[in-house]
């Protein structure tokens, strides 16, 4: 699939993306948050379903935008975005922590949006953490267990380096693939302050429930992929499914929080029945 670089200027910085591919258009953010985009592959299985537009959001290298690192600066950038390339409305398109966000900017810019498709998304329950965390720490040693918590708890704090979170990437990614052979790899950059920030920012609106109360009532379709074996719980996945009005969920077995990686065919396969029943 051929792609094209572009830059947007936004309040604070520059976000640099790509963007290419035939279809609706389609604005997908990826996880994180904090860490380069990673979804030029899940861009590619969706070439012909969705022409995709694709950026490392604010506070994190390539891109240049500074702080606020907070849930409303990164749905106005998605805004932004859009709104340079001259775009009106487009689906959005979420993976983990980027589909947090998009259901974020389907409750503030419900107009800006033609549906939502979350993959493995953070959902609206934090109550999640506690099964993700002890997923995450599957097979690794007490030692690495114990590093972990650390540099968590130095997160939570505000006093951690880049190379401490790229470290804990590296400990815990493993766990995130069903299938180790398709795994790509770790994160090698963290925007540290955006790390910070963004978590921060989450917790907030996660006590305020924000999301409890703000999607329903949305009339969006929203269709939501879930890998079988993703160590985030699909009964996250499925509680919020349950908010929205127009929601539909699917598995794809063998795969874990990555399934267009892991399972190309079976996620372009669902993706197109998905697309399928909100056409019908």
């Amino acid at each position: 699939m051929h792609e094209e670089a572009f830059e947007v200027a936004v309040d604070g910085g520059v976000l640099r993306g790509h963007r290419g591919g035939t279809g609706a258009p389609a604005l997908l953010l990826h996880g994180g948050a904090a860490v380069p985009d990673y979804m030029g592959e899940c861009a590619a299985a969706l070439d012909g379903l969705f022409a995709t537009i694709r950026y490392t959001q604010r506070g994190t290298p390539p891109s240049e935008a500074g702080p606020p690192y907070t849930i409303e600066s990164h749905a106005a950038d998605a805004l932004a975005v859009l709104d340079a390339l001259g775009i009106d409305r487009a689906w959005a398109i979420g993976h983990s922590w980027g589909g947090h966000l998009a259901l974020h900017v389907a409750h503030l810019h419900e107009d800006r949006l033609l549906g939502l498709l979350l993959i493995d998304p953070l959902g609206a329950d934090p109550t999640v953490f506690a099964d993700l965390d002890a997923n995450l720490r599957r097979g690794l040693s007490d030692e690495e267990r114990a590093r972990v918590d650390e540099i968590e708890e130095r997160r939570r704090a505000g006093d951690v380096g880049e190379a401490e979170l790229v470290e804990r990437f590296r400990l815990v990614w493993p766990q995130y693939f069903a299938q180790r052979e398709r795994a790509i790899p770790a994160p090698g950059r963290v925007g540290v302050q955006c790390s910070i920030g963004t978590n921060r920012s989450i917790a907030a609106h996660y006590e305020a429930e924000t999301l409890v109360f703000g999607l329903p009532g949305i009339l969006l379709p929203a269709r939501f992929v879930h890998g079988a074996d993703d160590p985030l719980p699909i009964a996250s996945t499925e509680r919020t499914a349950a908010l929205l009005e127009d929601a539909r969920v699917e598995t794809i077995p063998a795969a874990g929080h990555f399934p267009w990686l892991e399972q190309p065919e079976a996620f372009r396969a669902t993706v197109e029945r998905l697309l399928a029943d909100v056409e019908a």
